[in-house]
């Protein structure tokens, strides 16, 4: 029995938070944000929507979002991570269920604009828990895996929506809400079955502090000086939060363009059946599994500011060549470079705001910078939208994203180390 004892190997809880917060993202983003650009070419066929107004749902589904994001960290304090998700995942769950059975635009408007709320709330705070229950050194590697979520919910969708289309037909579109719907109340009872709040609710600490404690003693005495410093700031004031808020706005504004409109884009201006668009979409997602871990573990070796810059160059060479109108392999290295990095800023953006106000308010912190990151989502499917309407293709929406990126690029050259990792 000793012998076996010995040998026995433990998992620390930490990786079964990155679990179910994978399952998580997959629910709130993946399947209630990111599904949508596959389904809105059959919604549109069906309820006679025109580019503008196909921006304008994708805008009311971030409009919800931004109007949680900014308190959740709040709700999140008041009744904990664990209920918070669980709650917010339902109204996800839900309000698509009820898009399925919409029957005109402005319904589809308002349900949406609710999934948002769900979506914003729900994905704060997983990432929130990035930080309770992982040191520094570990926070890029576990947020990357939480937000790879999203690649398993695209692969799905790319797959599933349109075998359900081929066989339903023009309403299609219905069934694929229905079975989403189905799927994100299920997760919904796994996180609130799996989910803990922080470590001691396991009687454990965070994942990585043992070790660093053994290495750096010395060091670990002034961070824990630091640390009580840390937990009285006030995240609403500290100027480095609104500037990684403004590079995160960037990142929203641009990638929510091609995650909404690429699909679009493929069946109505590059002539691709719905099929072979879902390939493309699919393919998306697979390689956006590697996004979150690499870069996010790159993050964590070099630094966050190296790892956004080399990011956001993927991002703007994907959006340049879908923007050049250059042949299909063109099109395939877009959905490479874009694919890639898909996830990574999220899982960087998570450990950074970590790094600079310390576990405590890391939630409170994420919040605040994903609240201005949901300006940049508004903004960006309605300008994009308008903008594709004006000219009758999405070639200058893309072109206008890929100098986005570039002003993201020049104001992540000027972020400074934390005092404190």
């Amino acid at each position: 029995m000793e012998h076996q004892e010995k040998y026995k190997v433990s998992v620390h809880y930490g990786w079964i938070i990155v679990f179910t917060g994978m399952l998580s993202i997959c629910a709130c983003l993946g399947l209630g944000r990111f599904a949508i650009g596959m389904l809105l070419p059959s919604m549109a066929a069906t309820l006679k929507l025109t580019y503008t107004q196909m921006g304008f749902i994708s805008t009311a589904n971030f409009i919800g979002y931004l109007a949680s994001v900014l308190i959740s960290g709040h709700w999140s304090s008041e009744i904990g991570a664990r209920r918070l998700i669980f709650i917010s995942l339902m109204v996800v769950g839900i309000s698509m269920g009820l898009v399925g059975r919409a029957t005109s635009f402005h319904q589809v408007l308002l349900l949406y604009m609710i999934t948002g709320i769900g979506s914003g709330a729900a994905n704060v705070t997983v990432m929130g828990l990035v930080s309770s229950w992982f040191s520094s050194s570990r926070r890029g590697r576990a947020a990357g895996f939480i937000v790879i979520g999203s690649g398993f919910a695209i692969i799905a969708s790319g797959r599933l929506i349109p075998f359900i289309n081929s066989i339903q037909g023009q309403e299609g579109w219905r069934m694929n809400w229905m079975i989403l719907s189905a799927v994100v109340i299920a997760i919904a009872c796994v996180s609130v079955l799996l989910i803990r709040n922080r470590p001691d609710d396991k009687g454990l600490q965070p994942m990585g502090a043992d070790e660093h404690l053994d290495m750096h003693s010395a060091e670990n005495r002034t961070e824990t000086v630091k640390s009580v410093h840390k937990r009285e700031i006030n995240v609403y004031r500290e100027k480095m939060i609104y500037f990684l808020g403004l590079i995160y706005f960037l990142f929203g504004y641009t990638y929510v363009i091609y995650a909404t409109f690429i699909v679009t884009t493929l069946v109505r201006e590059r002539g691709f059946s719905e099929a072979v668009a879902g390939n493309f979409w699919s393919t998306v997602g697979f390689l956006s599994l590697f996004s979150g871990p690499v870069f996010g573990t790159l993050s964590d070796r070099l630094s966050r500011k190296t790892g956004l810059i080399i990011v956001f160059a993927f991002q703007m060479i994907s959006y340049l060549l879908v923007a050049s109108g250059l042949p299909g392999v063109f099109l395939y290295l877009s959905i490479f470079f874009f694919g890639i990095v898909a996830w990574s800023i999220p899982s960087i953006m998570a450990a950074a705001v970590g790094d600079y106000v310390g576990a405590q308010k890391a939630a409170r912190a994420f919040g605040l910078v994903t609240f201005i990151f949901g300006f940049g989502q508004i903004a960006g499917p309605a300008v994009a939208g308008v903008l594709a309407e004006k000219t009758g293709s999405f070639s200058s929406s893309f072109l206008m994203a890929a100098g986005a990126v570039g002003i993201a690029i020049l104001l992540t050259s000027f972020l400074k180390k934390p005092v404190t990792a």
